[in-house]
């Protein structure tokens, strides 16, 4: 692995526990049957609500509760490591690396079905007031919930 987020490769993989699961579909691949390369996002951005709602962490939209902090994406990376194809089973595994005071740098895995690694990728979450557009410091609750839940 030649991602700069990755230390050693083994111990990183160590860290996930948590993943979901998604299948390539049609629409999301080029005439070749290759997944297009954008998908991944997709697929990162659904893993991510998925672990903030097993962490009980998933926040209200701005226009549900204005007066409530919400989770944005402040940057999102990803590096292929193996072709996808249509139909293709992907695990996609989701850890927190990393809490600052009002961020944390989430950190995917994909696993095809035959347990192959296809890509991984990071991002940074960060807590910020819908009104205000300003960053706010991560409850004590949500830092409980994920340094107990890493992954």
């Amino acid at each position: 692995m030649k991602a700069n987020y990755i230390g050693d490769f083994q111990e990183w993989v160590k860290d996930f526990s948590f993943y979901t699961e998604v299948r390539v579909r049609f629409s999301e691949t080029d005439m070749y049957g290759h997944m297009n390369n954008t998908v991944s996002f997709v697929y990162f951005e659904q893993a991510r609500v998925d672990y903030l709602r097993h962490l009980d962490l998933f926040m209200p939209l701005a226009t549900e509760n204005p007066e409530e902090p919400i989770l944005i994406v402040a940057d999102l990376q990803c590096d292929y490591v193996n072709q996808v194809f249509f139909d293709d089973v992907l695990r996609i595994y989701t850890k927190v690396a990393k809490m600052g005071n009002s961020s944390m740098d989430i950190h995917y895995m994909a696993k095809n079905q035959h347990n192959a690694v296809c890509f991984t990728g990071r991002g940074t979450i960060v807590q910020m007031d819908s009104k205000t557009g300003k960053s706010v410091p991560l409850s004590d609750e949500m830092r409980t919930r994920l340094l107990h839940n890493k992954s």
